[in-house]
């Protein structure tokens, strides 16, 4: 209880600003942010403004490193794979120290491709990435907290060209809003999108959702773990100054997430891993009442072609085995797993998540949407008490 007080109290400056902004109609605010070499002139409410001077504030100030957290909401469930064990040992200790995230974002088979980071923090994930892309790829963090961004900088030359050996480095970070993405990068610039616990601490995930479809190239994807809950919250939960900062405040109801995901045209939003949060603290554990949560990793692809639907066309994928991380099977979903070699029956969708995306170079994809045989034959995963079961698409 005292540790509670006493992190909520040390947010004193932030509240009455956040609590009287609340109060207020919506109004625009104009502002200037540097970000992506250039300068823009930004439009946001006071409302929206005012949550991310909180968040920024717990991040930066109240956070010192991640054993402040209060729950176990920002930090990995379980071990990351062995290549991303290895990567991490090269990461400089005080990135690891000031590391909050909620899983494992990070896809393999992505050499020389352009990704970007949501929320970078102090960089861990974009470390990692640097070496995972290779010499000839390119990996950009983007975050709005000062502290964060000192720390991810410190170390970027001295890593890529001494630790990594490469002849100039290929990371770079930049102070932005995760909702103004289109104001920092050029449409369809960029090949991946992950993000690590963070999308929930935005006060418009709309426009985070549609901003990333915006920049991500055709059959590019946005890769992602974040916090989800089986309902919606209430307006207190929401508001709650140490829940936000967290990142159970801000957790959209499954529902809800996939409903955006559509609206912005990620038609077939894929889980790959959920994992459920426990909450030990509590007076927060008697405020949140029986809501669960879960930590889930989404996949969205960037595809025209993907439907809001599973349907059938009679297409067979294979996966080739070419990623060294999964040399026997390919996991593209909770509940696709390619067997190396194995033709597999799939939907229209999942054709063309493996055929028409930048998966391509490690499936072959036989069959056309020529001929429409129905809706594939699936069953629909729903919110359940299992967290194996929450969320999820058709097929």
């Amino acid at each position: 209880m005292k540790s509670l007080l006493g992190l909520t109290s040390r947010m004193r400056n932030v509240t009455p600003l956040y609590m009287n902004v609340l109060k207020k109609t919506s109004l625009p605010l104009q502002y200037t942010l540097f970000g992506a070499s250039t300068f823009a002139t930004l439009s946001q409410t006071d409302a929206d403004v005012a949550f991310h001077e909180m968040v920024s504030e717990y991040y930066g100030k109240t956070l010192q490193t991640n054993a402040d957290l209060k729950t176990n909401a920002c930090c990995a469930s379980e071990a990351p794979p062995l290549t991303i064990r290895e990567a991490l040992k090269k990461v400089p200790d005080e990135i690891l120290s000031k590391y909050y995230g909620c899983g494992s974002p990070l896809p393999f088979g992505i050499e020389g491709l352009k990704i970007l980071d949501l929320g970078s923090g102090s960089g861990q994930d974009c470390y990692v990435a640097a070496q995972l892309v290779g010499e000839n790829g390119k990996v950009i963090g983007i975050d709005m907290t000062d502290e964060q961004l000192d720390v991810s900088k410190k170390y970027v030359n001295e890593f890529c060209i001494k630790t990594l050996g490469y002849k100039q480095a290929n990371l770079e970070f930049i102070k932005g809003y995760i909702e103004m993405l289109p104001q920092y990068l050029e449409p369809e610039s960029i090949d991946i999108i992950i993000s690590n616990c963070v999308v929930n601490l935005s006060p418009r995930k709309d426009k985070v959702l549609s901003g990333a479809y915006e920049i991500l190239k055709e059959g590019g994807e946005f890769y992602f773990s974040d916090v989800y809950c089986d309902r919606r919250l209430s307006k207190e939960i929401q508001n709650h100054e140490v829940l936000v900062g967290e990142c159970i405040g801000g957790a959209l109801y499954t529902e809800d997430f996939r409903r955006i995901c559509q609206n912005v045209g990620f038609n077939d939003p894929r889980i790959l891993s959920v994992s459920e949060i426990k909450i030990e603290d509590p007076e927060l554990k008697q405020l949140l009442g029986n809501a669960k949560f879960y930590s889930i990793t989404y996949r969205l692809f960037k595809n025209k072609l993907i439907e809001d639907k599973c349907e059938d066309f009679g297409q067979i994928a294979i996966y080739d085995g070419s990623i060294k991380e999964h040399p026997d099977y390919y996991d593209l979903d909770d509940h696709h797993r390619f067997i190396t070699n194995k033709p597999m029956l799939v939907c229209g969708n999942t054709a063309n998540m493996v055929g028409g995306t930048w998966l391509k170079e490690h499936f072959k994809v036989l069959g056309d949407m020529n001929t429409h045989y129905g809706l594939f034959d699936c069953a629909p995963v729903t919110v359940t008490n299992s967290a194996d079961n929450v969320g999820g698409a058709c097929c």
